[in-house]
């Protein structure tokens, strides 16, 4: 009977390829801080292992513990009944674009919604250099870092912000100063550029790029951190400065590249997204 089990057993690993397997002990040794809270974030398709960065993002780090811990209240609207959830238990990996992240935790998606405590970026901007990149380059182009693709993006991301900084209220007035804007952003870094648009930064903090295998925050703009986090599958230049870095993968990587391979509108829920099973600190 055990030689029965161990063949089948043989049979699922050498069969089933996209199913990894991760392991506790070797996650730990790979770790940059021992004393820092290891997750295991455990879904249909193996499990992952995250190493948050506590001290570089102390309380977004605590925040997400608590809510992977069923530690923050919920309060249901139509009963008025309060909960404690395992906010991620349960959720699945609701976007996915192919070489770019992997996305979950959002409250559209929990049946609590969002959680009443938003918190605000930790992100170092000066670490990342953002305040020695121009916005425009050398032969008057935008910053690749902007990732202004349209006029649409351009006048949404960095024109808006400098108009109302420079209390610019009319098409009239916008075209009179137009000379004026020019210089202005001529003479802008991103740093400044993203400050105008509502971003705080705290020179005090460590702050890391997003690259691969890195666990950030989603957000709706600045200062709006709560449960939705991703794990790029890329490096991701242009969110530098904008998504609160919580942590990194230390192994189960081959997990993510696996969920990255389906692509996943959040906007058309499908069955062959990602589920998590559980989230936990497993040190």
């Amino acid at each position: 009977m055990i030689k029965a089990v161990k063949f089948h057993f043989l049979l699922l690993y050498f069969t089933v390829p996209h199913i990894a397997f991760s392991d506790v002990n070797s996650a730990m040794q790979v770790m940059e801080n021992n004393s820092n809270p290891l997750m295991l974030l455990s879904t249909s398709l193996g499990d992952i292992y995250i190493e948050l960065f506590k001290v570089e993002a102390p309380n977004n780090v605590d925040n997400f513990l608590a809510l992977a811990h069923g530690e923050i209240e919920f309060t249901e609207k139509d009963s008025g009944n309060t909960f404690y959830p395992r906010y991620f238990d349960g959720m699945q990996f609701h976007r996915v674009i192919p070489n770019m992240l992997i996305q979950a935790g959002s409250p559209q998606y929990h049946p609590l919604g969002m959680p009443r405590r938003i918190l605000a970026d930790e992100i170092n901007a000066n670490v990342l250099g953002l305040d020695e990149q121009p916005v425009l380059n050398e032969f008057g182009a935008f910053n690749s870092l902007l990732n202004i693709s349209d006029q649409s993006n351009f006048r949404e991301a960095l024109l808006e912000p400098i108009l109302q900084h420079l209390r610019i209220g009319s098409n009239s007035e916008l075209t009179n100063r137009q000379y004026e804007i020019y210089d202005f952003i001529a003479n802008l870094t991103i740093k400044q550029a993203y400050e105008l648009g509502g971003y705080t930064y705290n020179s005090d903090l460590t702050t890391r790029r997003i690259t691969r295998s890195i666990v950030a925050l989603a957000n709706s703009g600045p200062n709006s951190n709560g449960p939705e986090f991703f794990i790029a599958t890329n490096d991701l230049p242009w969110l530098n400065g904008k998504h609160t870095v919580i942590g990194k993968v230390v192994e189960g990587m081959e997990t993510v590249d696996a969920i990255s391979r389906t692509e996943i509108d959040p906007l058309d829920p499908s069955r062959f997204a990602t589920l998590i099973y559980s989230f936990r600190a497993v040190n």
